[in-house]
């Protein structure tokens, strides 16, 4: 993937991360840059061009196909974060995880598949999360979002192959955003972030993996659920 002769597309690029690539886009000389948001007026990136487009409204998601039909290179970033659990959490607002952060990012795949398919194939750059590979107390919904999000790049990446589109997953830890602002914890610096990412696509990765945190949560993905999660301990023996 050549970044400099694509036209890009970056959902929720408005600001955080999204913005970072939107103008990294731009900076790498990528022939065009479609910067998208709910609210086009939020977009204040010069060079870019807006776009509306919503990844939860079916018809937002087929005007900005139908307006964008050079793309060759489509990077989901949109999402949304609740800080709800599962077992007492706000059901509406873990429905509303799932159908942005899954099926949002897909119906975007989805209208813009054919798009890519006849620009030469392309590539897909499907932002996720340490946290497609690790729960946490406040924030399980979002895992679950994000584990359904990283299967669904994986069928994706399948089922995509057959007309040559690259499709790249980015794992990330807590990165300094908009979305983490109210957590006082290490963050990375989302250009940082958005750098590995776009070096990932040229050289054709599958997955990005932007931190050691992140290097670590897919490694333990082979350990007993006691490893990784310490308060587990003595959970099992009280059950039995």
């Amino acid at each position: 993937m050549n970044i400099s002769a694509s036209t890009a597309l970056v959902t929720g690029a408005n600001r955080g991360i999204g913005r970072h690539f939107a103008q990294q886009l731009l900076e790498r000389g990528a022939a065009k840059v479609y910067a998208t948001a709910r609210n086009p007026a939020s977009v204040d990136l010069p060079g870019a061009d807006v776009l509306q487009l919503d990844i939860t409204d079916p018809a937002s998601v087929a005007a900005a196909a139908a307006a964008a039909q050079d793309v060759t290179l489509l990077v989901n970033n949109a999402g949304v974060t609740t800080h709800q659990d599962l077992v007492r959490g706000d059901l509406e607002q873990i429905r509303l995880e799932l159908d942005t952060n899954l099926f949002g990012t897909l119906a975007v795949v989805r209208a813009f598949a054919p798009v890519l398919a006849a620009n030469g194939g392309g590539a897909i750059l499907n932002v996720l999360s340490r946290m497609s590979w690790l729960s946490l107390n406040g924030a399980n919904a979002y895992a679950v979002a994000k584990a359904a999000a990283w299967s669904m790049t994986n069928g994706v990446r399948l089922e995509l192959a057959e007309q040559g589109t690259l499709v790249t997953g980015l794992f990330l830890s807590a990165t300094d955003t908009d979305m983490m602002a109210g957590w006082d914890i290490p963050k990375n610096d989302p250009a940082d972030v958005v750098r590995a990412a776009l070096d990932g696509i040229e050289a054709g990765r599958f997955e990005v993996l932007a931190d050691a945190d992140t290097v670590q949560a897919k490694a333990d993905l082979a350990a007993d659920p006691s490893v990784v999660y310490p308060e587990l301990a003595g959970t099992s023996a009280a059950a039995g």
